[in-house]
């Protein structure tokens, strides 16, 4: 593809990708206050309790999602797509067998976890259990969507993904308010609608898969595609499953430990935290796949520069905004669900998760580096080792000053993995520029977001204004400091240029 092509893809798939996180944060965070009004914060706990499920059931992905991902990408390189849609459909069995199979587990394990896990202080024991029985089905409905969506993605149609996905989140979140408000302010109402929701998600994005590879008649299982890329699904799979357990295992931890109300206020807190996201996954859901295109081209120079100039660049918005909303989580949340008492209850809990959150956000370009190279090894030690740390150190934390507690032991955990993880990433690959790459392109943004950032976000935030014009001053606050880290890096301000300019990425 021509340079000018490469940087036009690159350039609307980016933005393709942030519209839609951008969009699905917006609409989660507007709905939420409705949510608390018709539910109330113990049925929210249910909700936060169905995200921490959600999440705990992609340990059984057995890494084929990202595998579809990068099988398709190679199939579109050389047009084979008769191989793409035989994997696509071998996989697809895999995928709803597995999704039927959880769905019957979470129905049959319903009262049980009504009864003894979940710590209920008003909702009534059936709800709870008719709940989770209902989070059983979505679960069977949402399940396949990953599989079509790696494999759009890996044919670089991020564009129809994010299309779809956009839609469906306005669908899931307006129409459930809607339901609430009009038909049944219920929590059972609300896991309906989602399980209706999810049904037509998973059909679109299969529809508009097949429609892009080009569905044949007469496809089959196929074992022999399961052998040749066994090796890389399994490595994939083990990262998968050691991943969730250090993302989730707070959560897990504190809807045993906690009431149902204090849960709710440290999901809410995960809510806020999650915007960061609108970022990061679009950037890693372009990087990933030209990291690999520069690496089986040998040009390692222009891996280089858009290895440690995309850090940068990420970096320099990253910290800034998770510092300055840090200082201003209480102005957001009280002006946000108008409760005072609850921001004043979640605003640390928010700080703590959003310092962690991009602290882990800027290890994306070292973790995507290594599946670049197929290795998947590495990310898998470097995962076990911070289970083994933070487990413990987590439990500790958790019971003693319960979801501050949780939150630190999250920043501790990722401030472990940028060290850990980047000295062991660099002595593999990119060897000699580690501690360049920590020190000026992860390190100075960092350290100036902390001390000058915070410390003018809190002489603000100290002069006692109204909620609304603290966020504002801090919106201003964001755009000075991102601009000033960007102007101090020649280099990044020619590259931001050339992007715009539809000329060579480097």
């Amino acid at each position: 593809m021509p340079a000018s092509g490469l940087a036009q893809r690159i350039r609307w798939n980016l933005l393709a990708g942030f519209s839609s996180s951008l969009w699905a944060a917006l609409i989660g965070l507007l709905v939420i206050p409705l949510y608390l009004k018709y539910l109330g914060i113990e049925a929210y706990g249910l909700i936060g309790f169905f995200a921490t499920l959600q999440a705990l059931f992609w340990l059984f992905d057995l890494g084929l999602s990202p595998t579809i991902n990068r099988e398709v990408s190679r199939c579109s390189v050389s047009g084979n797509w008769q191989e793409a849609g035989s994997l696509l459909h071998t996989f697809a069995v895999i995928y709803w067998t597995m999704g039927t199979a959880m769905a019957l587990f979470l129905v049959t394990l319903a009262p049980i976890i009504a009864e003894y896990w979940l710590q209920s202080r008003r909702l009534p024991i059936g709800t709870i259990t008719h709940s989770i029985m209902i989070m059983g089905l979505i679960v069977a409905c949402r399940w396949p969507i990953a599989l079509y969506q790696g494999a759009l993605i890996g044919a670089q149609r991020l564009t129809i993904s994010s299309g779809i996905s956009s839609v469906m989140v306005t669908l899931g979140n307006i129409g459930a308010v809607g339901v609430l408000a009009f038909i049944s302010p219920t929590i059972e109402a609300f896991f309906i609608w989602q399980a209706g929701v999810g049904l037509v998600h998973v059909a679109t994005m299969r529809w508009a898969t097949w429609r892009l590879i080009g569905y044949q008649s007469g496809l089959r299982f196929q074992f022999d595609a399961l052998k040749r890329i066994w090796r890389f699904s399994a490595g994939m799979s083990g990262v998968a499953v050691s991943t969730m357990i250090l993302m989730q295992f707070d959560k897990v931890l504190l809807s045993k430990i906690l009431s149902l109300d204090d849960f709710g206020r440290y999901a809410l807190a995960g809510v806020v935290t999650s915007g960061l996201y609108v970022l990061l996954t679009p950037v890693f859901n372009v990087i990933y796949p030209r990291f690999t295109a520069l690496i089986v081209a040998g040009n390692t120079e222009e891996l280089t520069n858009l290895y440690r100039l995309g850090t940068r660049l990420l970096s320099a918005i990253l910290f800034p905004i998770a510092t300055v909303s840090g200082v201003f989580a209480g102005d957001f949340v009280h002006l946000w669900t108008g409760n005072l008492d609850l921001s004043i209850k979640v605003a640390p809990i928010i700080s703590l998760l959003l310092m962690g959150t991009a602290i882990n956000g800027v290890m994306i370009f070292p973790y995507a580096l290594q599946l670049a190279n197929e290795e998947v090894r590495l990310p898998l030690k470097i995962c076990i080792i911070l289970i083994i740390g933070i487990i413990p150190t987590t439990i500790f934390l958790a019971l003693n000053y319960g979801a501050i507690g949780a939150a630190a032991a999250w920043t501790l955990m990722n401030s472990v993995y940028l060290l850990m993880g980047s000295w062991l990433t660099h002595r593999m690959f990119l060897k000699g520029i580690g501690l360049k790459w920590l020190f000026w392109d992860v390190g100075v943004p960092l350290v100036f977001s902390l001390l000058v950032i915070r410390f003018v976000g809190e002489r603000i935030h100290n002069f006692g204004q109204s909620p609304i014009v603290n966020l504002a001053m801090a919106f201003g606050l964001v755009l000075i400091s991102i601009l000033l880290t960007i102007s101090a890096s020649p280099r990044l301000v020619t590259m931001l240029r050339n992007v715009f300019k539809n000329k060579k990425l480097a």
